[in-house]
């Protein structure tokens, strides 16, 4: 058997926007169901990079291949779905007609838009909110719509920027927890954009941390939690996994060093005052 292409694939990677470089020489690889975590200080190019992956914006230098392609022809092959901070919902379609836009778009009979709508807003739990308009659903609900749209067409790589920066703590803790349950379930890779550690930390298998402008990636940061659930907020390893991306950010590790297999063999134990903090 073939072995699946990478989710995606980064060369040297640039974006100049009149004189400001906002990205320079970006090399990143995510592997076929990976979950990969972007991280940095605001304006270091997080979106910039997922908008090059996405096909959105050009990169000044170097390539972005997307499931083996050019990320052109995978935005054309529909190969990613793209999910944004705001859900983006359009309040005169239904719920599920939200669901089926990328398939009509697609040319998908309605036969087959309507099954596959079906399909995911069990995924999402949302079934009895099939008929209802986006403005009758909380925050929490829209999001999961807009997570419905972006894996309508059976993308093998979910694009996300900071979906969650706009809910509750509650509400986000509990889409974080949807968001990998819904993966384990779809197969998708994931490139997730966000500034919070411990989000970043709970949600991938690699936190990559970027430096100001011009961004460069400065760090990747193994996370091997194992499977995620609500106690592994608790946990040791989730405690040290935010600590290294922290020491990260704050530049006090080496650039481009690595990540040890184990964070917590990479950083001292988590003191208690950073447990209260977090917890």
């Amino acid at each position: 058997m073939t072995p699946a292409a990478n989710a995606v694939e980064l060369t040297g990677v640039g974006k100049q926007f009149g004189e400001t470089r906002a990205l320079d020489g970006v090399e990143l690889t995510v592997g076929a169901g990976e979950f990969v975590a972007l991280i940095g200080p605001s304006g270091c190019g997080k979106s910039t990079l997922l908008r090059v992956i996405a096909d959105l914006i050009e990169p000044t230098t170097g390539t972005a291949l997307v499931s083996g392609k050019p990320a052109a022809q995978a935005r054309k092959d529909q190969d990613y779905g793209f999910a944004f901070q705001q859900a983006g919902l359009l309040e005169w379609r239904t719920v599920e007609k939200n669901v089926e836009l990328p398939l009509e778009l697609a040319g998908l009979g309605k036969p087959e838009r309507k099954a596959r709508s079906r399909e995911l807003l069990a995924l999402m739990g949302l079934e009895e909110f099939a008929r209802h308009r986006p403005s009758q659903l909380s925050g929490g609900m829209q999001q999961r719509v807009a997570i419905a749209r972006a894996l309508a067409p059976r993308p093998g790589l979910l694009l996300m920027d900071e979906p969650f920066g706009a809910l509750d703590e509650m509400t986000r803790e509990r889409m974080q927890s949807e968001l990998i349950r819904i993966c384990a379930e779809t197969g998708a890779a994931v490139v997730f954009v966000t500034h919070s550690i411990p989000e970043a930390v709970f949600l991938a298998n690699r936190v990559v941390v970027m430096s100001p402008r011009p961004g460069r990636i400065t760090h990747v940061v193994q996370v091997p939690l194992g499977a995620r659930d609500e106690d592994t907020r608790e946990s040791d390893r989730f405690y040290a996994g935010v600590t290294e991306v922290r020491e990260a950010l704050r530049g006090r590790l080496p650039e481009n060093a690595g990540a040890a297999a184990d964070p917590v063999a990479a950083v001292p134990a988590t003191p208690p005052a950073l447990k209260k903090e977090l917890g």
